[in-house]
């Protein structure tokens, strides 16, 4: 009988701790990661003037300074291009200079990574001869560490991946 109370007891114990414990486990610290920019929401003043693109696919925001601070504000000019790019989860795909109005400029960039786990990594595909892309290229780099590669001159798609700055060496 002294057994069963003691068990009792202890599967009480037990059960009244573990949801304790798991409350205080999913309060404790936010889990790390990259959040979906959103319109007007606040970006880091270190992603001043880089665009990224939401998830729909046609929605391009870049991060702009104003009142109160750093923002997330819809692009608006007529062709999204620039040497500051950000990529968040989704694949971010650019065009490059072997089509009609390129995002994406050749030349020397570098992938920051936003966190210590993200991995930067670049996939790029080039015009090899009219009409004809050649197979892709692949840069990746190391969780936490920046990626320095080349956008190939007549890069036709860049698809870029990590929650990652992107920005054009000077």
């Amino acid at each position: 009988m002294k057994q069963r109370i003691a068990l009792a007891a202890t599967a009480m114990v037990v059960a009244a701790s573990g949801p304790l414990s798991a409350a205080a486990c999913a309060h404790a610290e936010p889990p790390a990661g990259p959040v979906v920019p959103q319109a007007d929401a606040p970006c880091a003043e270190s992603l001043a003037d880089a665009l990224t693109l939401l998830p729909d696919g046609q929605t391009f925001l870049e991060c702009r300074s104003g009142p109160g601070g750093y923002r997330w504000k819809p692009f608006t000019g007529p062709y999204p291009a620039s040497d500051r790019w950000l990529s968040y989860g989704p694949v971010l795909e650019l065009h490059g200079q072997g089509r009609r109005n390129p995002e994406i400029m050749s030349g020397p960039w570098v992938g920051y990574p936003q966190d210590p786990g993200s991995r930067c990594s670049a996939d790029q595909a080039a015009v090899v001869s009219a009409g004809v892309v050649g197979p892709p290229q692949i840069s990746t780099g190391e969780p936490g560490q920046p990626l320095q590669f080349e956008v190939l001159p007549v890069v036709f798609t860049i698809k870029l991946t990590g929650y990652c700055l992107w920005q054009k060496a000077k």
